[in-house]
This record gives structure tokens, C-alpha cells and sequence, in this order.
């Protein structure tokens, strides 16, 4: 993790087994030697066992929703009579 520029610290790092459903939803007794799984962040530190809890764990992005929209242009159609028409997804 560390060499591809992510802090090892910052991410949660749960093993699990989606054949089985180890630590998806509930704690595995299969993986008795998984103590938890820790993060370290600014806005405070979590922890858990599963994988559900790391991903509730994940904080969502702050929006800028005093800005103006941004949308990425997929095309431009001049249309006669109407004018010209930008197309985002």
C-alpha cells in the first residue's frame, strides 16, 4: 500500500470470504486470527471487523454546493432553428 502512495494507516485492510461470507456481514469464527481492522483519519478514528462496517466507515466527499456546476462535455449538435446544443453525461 505504502508503495503506491497510499498511507498504510488510513486504510482498512479486511480479509474476508465472499464464497463463504466471512467478515461480510458479521464476524467469522473462520478467521479467528482477524483482530479488527483500524483507521486513522482527521474527523476521528474508526474500527470494526467486517467488511460492511469498513465500508460505513467511509466518509462521503464534502460537495461544493455553493459553486457552479461542473459536467464534462460528451458533444456539441448545431441544430437549425434551434441553435447550438451541448451534450453532458
Amino acid at each position: 500500500i505504502k508503495k503506491i502512495g497510499y498511507n498504510p494507516l488510513t486504510v482498512a485492510f479486511v480479509p474476508i470470504s465472499g464464497w463463504h461470507g466471512d467478515n461480510m456481514l458479521e464476524a467469522s469464527s473462520n478467521m479467528g486470527w482477524f483482530k479488527g481492522w483500524k483507521v486513522e483519519r482527521k474527523d476521528g478514528n474508526a474500527n470494526g471487523v467486517t467488511l460492511l462496517e469498513a465500508l460505513d466507515s467511509i466518509l462521503p466527499p464534502s460537495r461544493p454546493t455553493d459553486k457552479p456546476l461542473r459536467l464534462p462535455l460528451q458533444d456539441v449538435y448545431k441544430i437549425g432553428g434551434i441553435g447550438t446544443v451541448p451534450v453532458g453525461r
